[in-house]
């Protein structure tokens, strides 16, 4: 610990700010720069800062998954190449998920920073590439039964040394890669961040001296850890324990348990996953660093989110995870959903126990699966290849006081939607329709949010399409009393009209105007539906986000009666069907 008595607290608040507004900047940068529209438009980047120990201090909240997990990454960069390897213009390349990465496709990029030739701080951003070689375009392949078969897997390297961009390395990623060009870009653009990190922190530096910077770094950290310790001090102590279920993993294994004990002990939380499945054959296997990722995100909900994230929060928490597990398994496993997948999932079960002790604080279930979706081919108006990537919204769970939110992305992802205009510009593609799921949150006295449905055409070539959900079997589940929100689906529509339901975790070759249709899950609902006011029922009719016929089946002919006084043509009955 260090002597807090050393720093003022307006210093101290000062630094803190400082430090959160060079990593807001650093994702400005990054945004703005970036080639792919996955980074520019539907901004899956996240940037973070660094002590000289490699522990984190301040973090741009974009990505839960990627931000629990970078911390890992840093720590195997740095033990990689240790302060006597490093020198000022170096940055450290690595995506490898046993390294501490996510998955293949997210680039971490660490980069040292000196004042007066002292190494005082790091800088890392994390970006995901929409394309790092493997089998199918855009690397996030539903068949995959080994990290092989997923990308390039780099472990730590210098990307750049001294300020030059090692030629060699650049060379061998953009000669694995279906998009040489963008992926160029895109790692150049996380340079530009890395590189405004260390300037500004440079100035923060120069204006405290680095010695009084470097106490104020570490009295952030035992800030947090105070707030924290308090935090979890008031809640009650006990055993509580929660257990869902992945659909299944693509390779023929289903209904794969996550289980987690939470074990509140004064000051400090035990999170337990004993009892989940093995490591399987499909990819949803789930590294730790992703694991303790998704813990940290929902510890951090339960207790205090206005806690500065950092190095510091994090102390109180400890995480048991089974080796060889789908939280925790041995390489090769495949491991591109345990990122996307998996990690959904095991804060849908740490908000479960938590909701045994604190249902206040916590939401019902929401959709649970990214839904991703990736194309690929050739571009028939340049001839070149192209790879496009995006997960989908859905809906998020009712809470105390609220209805969820409809159509948006949840919990461990927290990037937009690629904008139509964007994705048929840059992309052979056409968005043919895009809706909110009538009828698909779950009832409760606070509804849940509402699924989407969002049907994409292939345009004048043959595609490669590559789907990784989940929720299809098994729905996100409501809370006191309330009803689970509706499962997704997706379904292939071929040019003549005939239609077939895909498997949630498949690969397909799709002819010139093929369409498919992505239905995403709605999520559960928040207490007793008969609660719901009137008001509430009223507007969900008005609005088309409840059709009569279903709100009759919930609530009643007397009650659906007295809120339309019998004519029903005074609110719409829909008309927004999934067929």
């Amino acid at each position: 610990m260090s002597d807090s008595s050393a720093i003022d607290s307006v210093t101290l608040e000062v630094t803190r700010n400082a430090a959160a507004a060079v990593c807001e900047e650093m994702n400005a940068n990054l945004i703005r720069t970036g080639y792919s529209p996955n980074i520019k438009e539907r901004r899956d980047c996240s940037c973070a800062l660094f002590d000289a120990d490699a522990e984190m201090i301040a973090q741009a909240e974009n990505m839960p998954v990627h931000l629990g997990s970078m911390p890992f990454s840093v720590r195997a960069a740095v033990d990689r190449f240790p302060r006597e390897s490093l020198n000022p213009g170096d940055a450290i390349l690595l995506n490898d998920p046993f390294y501490g990465g996510a998955h293949l496709p997210d680039l971490t990029l660490v980069t040292p920073v000196y004042h007066d030739g002292e190494l005082i701080a790091f800088t890392a951003n994390r970006a995901h590439h929409a394309d790092v070689g493997g089998s199918h375009a855009g690397s996030v392949s539903a068949d995959s039964t080994e990290i092989y078969q997923e990308g390039l897997r780099i472990p730590p390297v210098k990307l750049f040394e001294g300020g030059d961009p090692n030629d060699a390395v650049f060379e061998m990623i953009l000669s694995n890669v279906r998009t040489p060009d963008e992926r160029r870009g895109d790692l150049r653009a996380q340079e530009a961040a890395n590189e405004t990190g260390r300037r500004r922190f440079g100035e923060l530096a120069d204006r405290y001296g680095a010695d009084k910077l470097g106490v104020a770094l570490e009295e952030i950290k035992n800030y947090s850890e105070r707030r924290m310790r308090s935090e979890i001090e008031s809640l009650p102590d006990g055993e509580y324990s929660f257990e869902d279920v992945l659909d299944d993993d693509g390779a023929g294994n289903v209904d794969l348990p996550i289980e987690v004990t939470l074990t509140i002990d004064g000051d400090e939380i035990l999170v337990d996953f004993t009892g989940t499945a093995d490591q399987t054959a499909g990819p949803v296997n789930a590294v730790f660093a992703v694991t303790a990722s998704a813990t940290y995100y929902a510890v951090r909900c339960v207790t205090d989110p206005e806690i500065p994230p950092n190095h510091g929060c994090y102390r109180p928490i400890t995480i048991e995870a089974p080796e060889q597990s789908i939280v925790n398994p041995d390489p090769p496993a495949a491991v591109v959903g345990g990122n996307l997948e998996t990690s959904q999932r095991v804060t849908d079960v740490v908000l479960g126990a938590f909701a045994e002790v604190v249902p206040e604080k916590v939401v019902a279930g929401s959709q649970g699966t990214m839904n991703n979706v990736t194309f690929g081919g050739e571009d028939p108006r340049s001839d070149e290849p192209y790879a496009f990537y995006e997960t989908q919204g859905g809906g998020f769970g009712g809470r105390a006081g609220k209805d969820g939110l409809d159509g948006v992305h949840v919990h461990m992802s927290n990037t937009m939607n690629t904008p139509a205009e964007v994705l048929e510009t840059a992309y052979p593609l056409r968005v043919a329709r895009y809706e909110l799921r009538e009828d698909s949150g779950g009832a409760g006295e606070f509804r849940g949010g509402l699924g989407l449905r969002r049907d994409i055409t292939v345009r004048d070539h043959t595609a490669t399409f590559s789907l990784l959900a989940d929720r299809q079997t098994h729905r996100p589940y409501g809370l006191l009393g309330g009803t689970d929100g509706d499962s997704g689906s997706a379904v292939r529509i071929d040019p003549d009209g005939d239609t077939e339901r895909l498997p949630q975790k498949s690969t397909h070759s799709l002819p010139p105007g093929t369409t498919v249709s992505i239905r995403t899950p709605g999520a559960g609902g928040y207490g007793d539906p008969t609660a719901r006011s009137k008001a509430a029922i009223e507007r969900d009719l008005r609005t088309e986000k409840l059709s009569i016929g279903h709100a009759r089946d919930l609530y009643g002919d007397a009650v659906i009666d007295e809120i339309t006084g019998s004519d029903t043509d005074a609110v719409s009955d829909g008309g927004q069907s999934d067929e």
